[in-house]
């Protein structure tokens, strides 16, 4: 259901195996990484309605960037008339990590070739389990954005990327694209300020997730860290401050004082009233035996997987738990899915 206020994402097109898959051009070099790699960003349009999308936040999470990539080409070939051009204009960054993205490039490159076209419809799990890094907590890019425009004490690709959103604001949609490893099936966080607002969302996308054969990932966190369940498959977003609060009750006052703003409340902070949302796609499917209380996933079939170091074993071993990969282009389309009818909700909002 869109809206007479929205514009509409072509997402066939996207997901088009000849479709480009990185953009050649109107890239923007926003800074470098602590390890010098290029963060580029796009500024793409000329709409009244400014929207900002980035990916690739946590090192192990490729999908959600080359989603990002192919619809930054897309935008980069359009006639600067184009309604989608027109109507919006997008800030994008797809690859917020570039150093996360090379320390992965292992396992995520069997399924994704040099031009970022679609390989293999499938991510491999021995791999991913033998090849696999993610950053710490203080290492963390989605929650090392500044507290403040004079603060200069975190990671360059933080700093780069809120200047470069600090230019764009104020946003009336934010979005960033994330992904799991073990889960039930796709799960949506939402900006807590618009759980009234978007009922129509979230039934658009609990149907279409049932359409191409998948469930939600549907569980009750009871507010830690910041996620509260608002209905079936959604869950607000986290906040610093929650994860704060968690680890101080803990007694881990170290780990609680790496925590700095995500990129959701960089955003909000930047003033209007930006609906601000995270898609977690699973890596891999788990069957929902394999949980314990709508959420963990039992630590025994984790802990026999850990052990392995053979991908074959692995890859055994999970076919007898029943875990398989998440289509890639699966992934990519509830991504788009969920853009589209966030656009939708939030540009009809802002007339």
């Amino acid at each position: 259901m869109s809206t007479q206020s929205s514009v509409s994402l072509p997402i066939d097109v996207l997901l088009d195996p000849n479709s480009p898959c990185r953009p050649t051009s109107q890239q923007l070099r926003l800074g470098t990484s602590r390890q010098g790699r290029d963060i580029f960003g796009y500024r793409l349009g000329q709409g009244p309605h400014h929207v900002s999308l980035i990916g690739g936040c946590h090192a192990d999470e490729p999908v959600g960037p080359a989603m990002l990539d192919r619809l930054a080409a897309h935008l980069a070939e359009l006639p600067s008339d184009a309604e989608l051009l027109s109507r919006v204009t997008w800030y994008l960054v797809p690859h917020a990590n570039p150093d996360g993205e090379a320390r992965n490039a292992a396992w995520t490159t069997r399924a994704f070739d040099t031009t970022g076209a679609l390989t293999n419809r499938l991510f491999d799990l021995g791999h991913y389990l033998l090849q696999v890094v993610r950053e710490l907590p203080g290492d963390d890019v989605e929650f090392g954005f500044p507290r403040s425009a004079d603060d200069r004490n975190t990671r360059p690709e933080n700093l780069a990327i809120a200047d470069f959103l600090r230019h764009g604001s104020p946003f009336v949609l934010h979005a960033s694209f994330h992904g799991m490893a073990f889960a039930a099936g796709p799960w949506f966080l939402l900006e807590q300020a618009w759980i009234d607002r978007t009922h129509g969302l979230r039934e658009r996308l609990r149907h279409r997730v049932r359409e191409l054969g998948y469930r939600l990932h549907d569980i009750d966190r009871h507010g830690d860290k910041g996620f509260h369940r608002i209905d079936e498959g959604f869950t607000t977003r986290p906040d610093s401050r929650a994860m704060v609060a968690h680890f101080e009750a803990d007694g881990d006052t170290a780990t609680a004082a790496l925590f700095r703003p995500s990129s959701m409340e960089l955003v909000r902070s930047f003033g209007g009233d930006p609906l601000t949302l995270v898609s977690e796609m699973p890596l891999f499917l788990v069957p929902a035996q394999h949980f314990v209380g709508g959420d963990l996933i039992r630590p025994d079939i984790v802990r026999q997987l850990l052990m392995e170091h053979d991908a074959d074993a692995i890859r055994a071993l999970a076919d007898l738990a029943g875990i398989e990969a998440m289509a890639i282009d699966d992934q990519m389309r509830l991504q788009l899915e969920y853009l589209q009818a966030a656009l939708d909700a939030s540009l009809a909002e802002s007339g």
